[in-house]
C-alpha cells in the first residue's frame, strides 16, 4: 500500500502568513519557512509582530475565510485520492486550516494548534510534536505504507528524507541549491507525473 504526504502551503494553498501579510500591510509576516528553517524561531517572531500590532486570530481567520486553494489543486486531491493514500502534513493550525480544508474536499490533516486569550489575541502555539512531518512518514512505514512526499520549504526536507521518495514542488532556489537530491516539478501535471513514476519505482 502506498500513501502520498503534502505538505499544505505552497503545495496546495497560498502561504497564509504571506496572503495576511500582503492585506494587513506588514511586510515582516511575509517571513516563512523558505526563509527561516527554525520553526519555533520563526513563530516566537510571528506572534511578537501581531502583538505590536494589536492583531488577533480573528483577524487572520477572516483573511483565511476570503481565501481558496491554489489553481487546480482541489482537481489534483481528486486524481491522487482514487489511487493512493492521501495525508497532508503541515506546521500550519487547525483553527488557520479548517476552511481550505472544506474546499479541498476534507483530506486527513495533521498540524498543530493555537492558544489565545480572551481578547482572541495569539498568546502561544502548541506543536503536535516535534518534528511531525518526519516522524509521521517514520510511522506510517512501521505500518507498512510505501511513502511518497512533497513539499516546497526547508521544514518539508526531513519528510522528503525519510519518504521512500521526495519530491520538491515549487521550491525557492535557495531549497533547490541545498537540497539537489530531490527532482523538483513547477506544477501539478508534472508532479502527478513524478509521483506515478516513483510509485512505480519504490
Amino acid at each position: 500500500m502506498q500513501i502520498v504526504c503534502l505538505d499544505l502551503e505552497g503545495v496546495l494553498v497560498p502561504e497564509i502568513w504571506i496572503e495576511f501579510a500582503e492585506r494587513t500591510g506588514i511586510p515582516e509576516l511575509r517571513r516563512t519557512t523558505r526563509e527561516e528553517p527554525n520553526y519555533d524561531v520563526l513563530m516566537q517572531y510571528r506572534l511578537g509582530i501581531l502583538k505590536q500590532h494589536g492583531l488577533g486570530l480573528p483577524d487572520i481567520q477572516k483573511v483565511i475565510a476570503e481565501m481558496g486553494p491554489l489553481p487546480g489543486a482541489k482537481e489534483f486531491i481528486e486524481w491522487l485520492r482514487p489511487r493512493f493514500q492521501v495525508v497532508i502534513l503541515s506546521d500550519t493550525f487547525y483553527e488557520f486550516a479548517m476552511p481550505l480544508m472544506a474546499q479541498l474536499g476534507f483530506p486527513a490533516l495533521f498540524c498543530h494548534k493555537l492558544e489565545a486569550d480572551a481578547q482572541g489575541f495569539l498568546v502561544n502555539y502548541h506543536l503536535r510534536m516535534p518534528n511531525q512531518k518526519q516522524e509521521a512518514v517514520k510511522r506510517f512505514k512501521e505500518l507498512n505504507f510505501k511513502v511518497i512526499a512533497s513539499g516546497d520549504s526547508y521544514n518539508d526536507t526531513t519528510m522528503l528524507g525519510e519518504a521512500h521518495a521526495g519530491i520538491l514542488f515549487c521550491p525557492p532556489e535557495n531549497v533547490i541549491r541545498e537540497f539537489p537530491q530531490y527532482p523538483v516539478v513547477k506544477d501539478y501535471e508534472a508532479l502527478k507525473a513524478e509521483i506515478l513514476k516513483a510509485s512505480d519505482r519504490i
